[in-house]
């Protein structure tokens, strides 16, 4: 059986290995971290889970060990897709070099920039950064990328999905051409090997696992519910949070405004829950992760941001409660469990519309998914959903357009029942010679607020006298009717 002291790393780092508590090197790590120490150009495809972050931490500390930066010159540059990511990249460097001397800084939005600027004027041996803040301390002259020697693309099929390819294109474009390039990405569709072919010289590849696959430590099973009823969605999420025995647990929605409002719910029903979004600031974010790592939360809610970035190896369930609308992500998203050699379950709730984006994540992992129905499954109180329907609440389902019920609330709602007179001027020819009450033909979409109107009982003027331009004021409309200055042109 290989160790890790077999691939060539230095006792500073294999003590720090000890202290973790590590003995064998994952698949990943056996087979990258020698290619890594050769310094060849790696282009490395493994699901998560597998510990390939670490296969490119150590044998970069073993690497970077000697020598040393200069201000505003880091000389590695690792790029992450989120912040979360790039803050357990950094949190790996702590772990495994601790006993060396080497300098980092981590350059991700959401936070100010001073302290980060602070730390390259220091000079920094690791700069992990996302694209977006990255290039931003680049163009303000923050940063020099003339002395990177080893340039590590990290979850790059992400990178894709995010849209950060043109960015990860301009930063490769800013670096040295001699320089180490190591690529990594859990999927490996056309796109990203045309940008590993672009990046990466007569590389060595590593595949742990095929493109696309899930773990089989990962019990999987689609629950098929009868409708797009979106409480009858919660309602089956409440069932499978108290029939299993969770112990932590992902929910997953496709939408920050899901995540929200799901969050609500179980905090209404008593669950210990937070929330996590794109849209939340950086500390808010890092204190509510903090709290699901220490237990004091039990069950997180999350867009798909918290798919990439969050080791937590005890996890125990992944639930979906949107199928996601990009195959890869289920892959992603049910890798959050099962991780190293445990055992986990992942639950994913069907409604009729989701047959398209089902038929499309069986097709990528070339498997068919367990069905299960939940029995007495309550159906919605017709009654509590058109209540929830005159008041704009969401719990009344989903519409036929795009799987979402209607969310403008009231405003949309009034919109085609509001009680305003829109009643339009009469034809001409149509004008009497005399005051008489308006005849509008009633419009269908307003028959119901015209006819719960009071009708007022016409109450007739007496004529008034013409006008000086020889008109009756009485044939003019009712808004022309108002009393008007003329000044003469002498």
């Amino acid at each position: 059986m290989t160790t890790f002291a077999d691939l060539g790393l230095s006792d500073d780092i294999l003590r720090a290995i000890q202290d973790v508590g590590y003995t064998t090197p994952t698949p990943i790590q056996e087979q990258a971290i020698p290619y890594v120490l050769q310094m060849r150009d790696l282009l490395g495809c493994a699901q998560t889970g597998t510990g390939k972050t670490a296969g490119f931490v150590l044998p970069m500390l073993e690497m970077l060990g000697k020598g040393r930066a200069r201000a505003r010159m880091p000389r590695s540059l690792i790029l992450e897709p989120t912040r979360e990511l790039a803050a357990q990249v950094a949190e790996n460097f702590e772990i495994y070099g601790k006993y060396h001397k080497l300098s980092m800084a981590l350059l991700i939005g959401g936070t100010t920039m001073d302290e980060q600027i602070r730390n390259l004027d220091r000079g920094v041996d690791v700069l992990i950064a996302t694209p977006g803040r990255m290039i931003d301390l680049y163009e303000r002259g923050k940063i020099m990328l003339n002395d990177i020697k080893i340039f590590v693309i990290d979850e790059a099929d992400r990178m894709l999905d995010m849209g950060f390819i043109p960015d990860v294109e301009k930063i490769g474009g800013l670096l040295p051409p001699i320089r180490q390039t190591l690529f990594f990405s859990a999927t490996m569709p056309p796109e990203i090997r045309k940008l590993a072919d672009r990046f990466l010289k007569n590389p060595k590849t590593v595949t742990v696992s095929p493109p696309a696959t899930t773990s089989e430590n990962i019990r999987q099973v689609f629950i098929t519910l009868p409708s797009n009823n979106d409480w009858q969605k919660r309602e089956a999420l409440r069932i499978l949070l108290k029939r299993e025995n969770v112990q932590n647990a992902f929910i997953f929605c496709n939408r920050k405004r899901d995540v929200a409002l799901l969050h609500k719910s179980l905090l209404k029903h008593g669950f210990n829950v937070g929330a996590l979004h794109g849209d939340m600031d950086q500390s808010e974010r890092t204190e509510t992760l903090d709290k699901f790592k220490r237990n004091e939360i039990t069950i997180l809610v999350c867009s798909d941001v918290a798919a990439r970035g969050l080791d937590v190896e005890a996890m125990s369930h992944v639930f979906n409660f949107d199928v996601p609308m990009h195959a890869d992500d289920y892959v992603h998203r049910i890798g959050r469990t099962g991780r190293a050699g445990r055992s986990g379950t992942a639950y994913t709730l069907l409604t009729p519309e989701d047959d398209k984006n089902v038929a499309a994540v069986e097709a990528l992992i070339k498997k068919t998914i367990d069905r299960e129905v939940i029995k007495d499954l309550p159906e919605p109180d017709p009654n509590a959903r058109q209540q929830n329907h005159s008041s704009g609440r969401r719990d009344h389902g989903r519409n036929s357009r795009g799987g979402r019920d209607n969310r403008g609330g009231d405003r949309g709602h009034n919109r085609n029942h509001s009680p305003r007179n829109h009643s339009t001027p009469a034809p001409q020819q149509q004008v009497q010679t005399q005051a008489q009450p308006m005849q509008q033909p009633i419009q269908q979409g307003h028959a119901s607020a015209m006819q719960a109107r009071p009708i007022t009982p016409h109450v007739e003027k007496p004529p008034r006298a013409a006008g000086d331009d020889g008109h009756d004021v009485n044939a003019l409309p009712a808004f022309l009717r108002r009393p008007a200055t003329v000044k003469g042109s002498n």
